[in-house]
């Protein structure tokens, strides 16, 4: 029989500083067993157990959270009773409260352990902190198996602290430090022992830290270093409009989700990069990162201005099959940690998206739309070429003219979409194509991307250039209507296979298509109707396959769940073609799944249908916190406003506004359009969305179109 998790274990806490993040149950205990807890720094797990505990048994959970700015984890605990040491009184059940409280800063663990008595006599505690550092890659925590590993020095164990090592094959020595405010009683290679004696109410309190490299620990270094990490996030929260007034809970719903971005997110060199999620893709993603900066760009531009300068600096300049690289692209991932340094895994920089470098191109015009730079555009422009160069290559290498793709090696991503699991494009009789592959989505990227670069062309005088990339736009745009088309699905085929066959699958692909508006009018109105069907429309959201189709299976990872991020993109595709009432509705639904998953979304959760009065199932090893699915609220809220920013021509436009069920106003504050800062209002007076400037837009033109 199955062993269950206690019910503190069965919901995982995160935190995150840079290129560090932890993950504990809800005592605050690390196990690294059947979850994937631990410290993780730089892709490697440097601490893989710590737990604490009364005599070695573990304490009894009264409640957990993380602080509103989701910087410090707390956890409250009482003891089970003690025995008697010796002539003590052994304390009974539920008199010991134990205050457990941390954070990560700068690629330490600070953690605050504060004890206290409300029994009427004196107690011994025999505080117990187990301890260990398994130093795996964060691939070997997702189940890949090694021929060989490193060494682990022996331990060493000091007056106050303890160092953890590792040898790693790759030449780096890896350690952990884990040192105490006091020196413990008792100290070996796995815990540390404290015997405290506590008088009737009396305090005691434990500082430590874990790192590679670590202080003193003690009361005024905490406090401080709390202040840094607390300020620190809330730099990366300030820039940007804020939205206001639309209920407690739909206001905390995107309160949290501004956050979460914000804890996502890292401050490079190059400006804020946020990261993909935890546990499993707290690193730089191309993707995720440019649809996290799509999805707030009308609030944030200077998110996009990080991702599109980072991800410029690593545009590939070589081929490499093992990489997937060619020149001109944009990389799919980054890893660090001793796996990704001696190439056992393609990761360290990898290039395996097809549809990172047409939306690297995608961002960058919509930025400069939003924001008018046209110094960082042109700073930009010889990347911009060389991405746009590889998209025309790739094309012209294609039977059909179609941007595809085939994975170089067999290390390498077997499917290279968004859905990249190995199972997710099919054919109508659930077989799988042969490469190379090009996705129906994909060529609405390409589709833009070309438009992007005839429109900043023009922009830059070069009419030639202009209109060669205007031309290829225009051929692309026919090929994917004459060939993805089927008028027997009623909708866009998923994908073309390498021998050109069709893959007849309904899936939320095209819902990206009409994102862009490649589509045409009367097409994308019977995409809007599928979409909006029982077949996809689950109650909570858009499944990412239809509920008829072959390997349609709601708790897959790709083939009918709900992801949020993908919900988002259809839904302003929706909007695009005038069908705002629907993405409002889609909108509602997601808000409504929210509130069952504490008004954080999942990178996903299962796709069965919504029943009355029950909640929408989890999937079991999603991401929590994901950037995309944290930004997803804001894309749809753009896309029911109907809000759009052109920053070069000092005009916002608002295309028949609509709120979502049970909002019925909005304040966006702070909104920079150029140099101007404007709010504007919406408000729901009958049946009808009204929008105003509440303030400021002076020299800007605002238009509404009700």
């Amino acid at each position: 029989m199955a062993r269950t998790l206690p019910a503190s274990r069965q919901r995982g806490y995160s935190l995150k500083d840079g290129d560090s993040f932890l993950v504990s149950d809800a005592s605050g205990d690390i196990h690294g067993d059947e979850v994937a807890d631990g410290l993780f720094h730089e892709g490697t797990r440097i601490l893989s157990r710590l737990r604490l505990g009364i005599d070695g048994e573990p304490l009894t959970l009264l409640g957990a959270a993380t602080a509103h700015d989701r910087v410090v984890f707390t956890a409250h605990l009482t003891n089970r009773p003690l025995p008697p040491i010796g002539d003590s009184v052994a304390a009974g059940k539920g008199v010991i409260h134990v205050e457990r409280s941390r954070f990560l800063w700068q690629g330490r663990l600070h953690e605050r352990i504060a004890c206290s008595n409300y029994d009427r006599v004196q107690v011994s505690l025999p505080l117990t902190i187990e301890f260990g550092a398994d130093f795996l890659d964060m691939f070997e925590v997702r189940g890949m198996q090694r021929a060989h590993r490193g060494s682990y020095p022996q331990v060493l164990a000091q007056a106050d602290r303890v160092v953890l090592r590792y040898a790693g094959l790759d030449g780096v020595e890896r350690r952990t430090v884990i040192a105490f405010s006091q020196a413990p009683t008792a100290l070996d290679g796995g815990m540390a022992r404290f015997d405290l004696e506590l008088g009737p109410r009396e305090h005691v309190t434990l500082y430590l830290e874990a790192g590679a490299e670590v202080g003193q620990p003690e009361a005024t270094r905490h406090r401080r270093s709390m202040a840094q990490a607390r300020r620190a996030l809330h730099g990366r929260r300030r820039p940007g409009a804020r939205l206001r007034g639309g209920g407690l809970l739909f206001d905390a719903w995107v309160e949290r989700s501004r956050t979460d971005i914000a804890l996502l997110a890292s401050d490079l060199p190059t400006g804020r990069y946020p990261y993909a999620g935890i546990p499993w893709f707290s690193t730089p993603f191309g993707r995720d990162a440019i649809i996290t900066a799509l999805q707030m760009l009308w609030l944030d531009p200077g998110l996009a201005r990080g991702v599109l300068a980072y991800l410029a600096e690593r545009q590939a300049a070589e081929d490499s099959s093992f990489r997937d690289s060619a020149p001109g692209k944009i990389m799919h991932e980054t890893r660090k940690g001793e796996m990704a340094a001696l190439g056992e895994i393609p990761f360290g920089l990898y290039y395996g998206g097809v549809d990172t470098t047409p939306l690297f191109l995608v961002l960058a015009g919509r930025y400069f739309r939003r924001t008018g730079d046209r110094a960082f555009i042109d700073q930009l422009w010889p990347a911009l070429q060389r991405a746009a160069g590889w998209i025309e290559r790739s094309c012209d290498a294609d039977p059909d003219g179609l941007l595809a793709y085939a994975r170089g090696e067999a290390s390498g991503l077997s499917n290279q979409g968004w859905k990249d699991s190995g199972d997710s494009v099919f054919h109508a009789d659930g077989s799988l194509p042969e490469g190379p592959i090009a996705l129906v989505e994909v060529q609405g990227y390409a589709w833009e991307a070309l438009r992007t670069m005839a429109s900043l062309a023009r922009e830059r005088g070069d009419m030639i250039a202009a209109a060669g990339w205007a031309a290829r736009a225009d051929r692309l745009r026919a090929t994917v209507e004459a060939r993805f088309w089927d008028e027997d699905l009623d909708f866009y085929a998923l994908a073309r296979d390498g021998a050109g066959r069709m893959c007849r699958v309904l899936a939320s692909n095209p819902g990206h298509l009409l994102y862009v508006g490649l589509p045409a009018p009367e097409r994308a109105q019977r995409v809007v109707a599928q979409l909006a069907s029982p077949r996809f429309d689950n109650g909570w959201g858009v499944r990412t396959l239809a509920s008829d189709q072959p390997r349609y299976n709601p708790m897959s990872y790709h083939n009918g769940s709900v992801w949020p991020h993908d919900v988002a993109l259809c839904a302003a595709g929706m909007a695009r073609y005038g069908a705002r009432r629907q993405a409002a509705r889609l909108l509602g639904e997601v808000f409504e799944a929210a509130t069952h998953f504490d008004m954080r979304l999942p990178e996903l959760f299962c796709g069965f249908p919504r029943s009355a009065g029950e909640p929408p199932i989890a999937y079991p090893v999603a991401c929590t916190p994901q950037a995309w699915a944290a930004g997803s609220v804001f894309m749809l809220l753009q896309a029911c406003l109907g809000l759009e920013i052109d920053a070069p021509a000092r005009e916002v436009v608002i295309t028949h506004p609509q709120l979502p069920p049970g909002v019925d106003g909005l304040r966006v504050e702070s909104l920079d359009v150029g140099d101007t800062r404007m709010d504007l209002a919406f408000q729901r007076i009958g049946g009808r969305v009204v929008a105003a400037r509440a303030f400021g837009s002076e020299g800007v033109r605002v238009t509404v179109r009700m």
